[in-house]
C-alpha cells in the first residue's frame, strides 16, 4: 500500500479544521499510520519548499508556515497520493471543486488548509522528513475488508 503525507497547515489548526479534515480522510477508509503537531523551522521548510525558496514570496511562506503549528499526518491506502490530492482540492483554493477540503474551506493559494504530497517519490521523501521511523505506525486496519475489494488488499 502507498503512503502520503498531509500537514495541516497553521490556518487549518487557527480555523479548528484538524477534526473535520480528519474525519474526510478516516471517512474515506484511510488508514492513519502517524500523526503529530509540531512547530515548523526554516530548516525544514527550506527542505520542503527548495522549490519555491529563490522566489520572492517565499519569505511570506515561511513566515506563515512558522506562525503556528502544524499537523503533520502520515496515510496509507491504495492510490493514496492521488485519492489525498482529488479529496483536497486544487491549489488554487478559491477555484476548488465544491466538496473538496480546500473547495469548502479556503480562498486562498496560501490559506489553503492543507498540504499535500504530490506523488508517491514525493511522499516518500516528506514523510522521512516529517517522521522518524519508529513515529510511523504498522497495524491491521480491519475495516480494510470493506473498504476494499479482495484483490485489492
Amino acid at each position: 500500500m502507498e503512503k502520503t503525507l498531509v500537514l495541516i497547515k497553521p490556518d487549518g489548526v487557527q480555523r479548528g479544521l484538524i477534526g473535520e479534515v480528519m474525519r474526510r480522510f478516516e471517512r474515506k477508509g484511510l488508514k492513519v499510520t502517524g500523526m503529530k503537531m509540531m512547530h515548523l523551522d526554516d530548516v525544514i521548510l527550506k527542505e520542503h519548499y527548495s522549490h519555491l525558496a529563490d522566489k520572492p514570496f517565499y519569505a511570506g511562506i515561511e513566515r506563515f508556515m512558522m506562525r503556528n503549528p502544524v499537523i503533520a499526518v502520515c496515510l496509507e491506502g491504495v492510490d493514496v497520493v492521488e485519492t489525498v490530492r482529488k479529496i483536497a482540492g486544487i491549489t488554487k483554493a478559491r477555484e476548488a471543486e465544491l466538496g473538496s477540503i480546500r473547495g469548502d474551506f479556503a480562498m486562498s493559494v496560501a490559506c489553503n488548509v492543507l498540504h499535500a504530497s504530490d506523488s508517491i517519490e514525493n511522499a516518500e521523501k516528506e514523510i522521512k522528513r516529517f517522521f522518524r521511523k519508529d513515529e510511523i505506525f504498522e497495524y491491521d486496519k480491519t475495516e480494510y475488508s470493506h473498504v476494499y475489494g479482495e484483490d485489492e488488499r
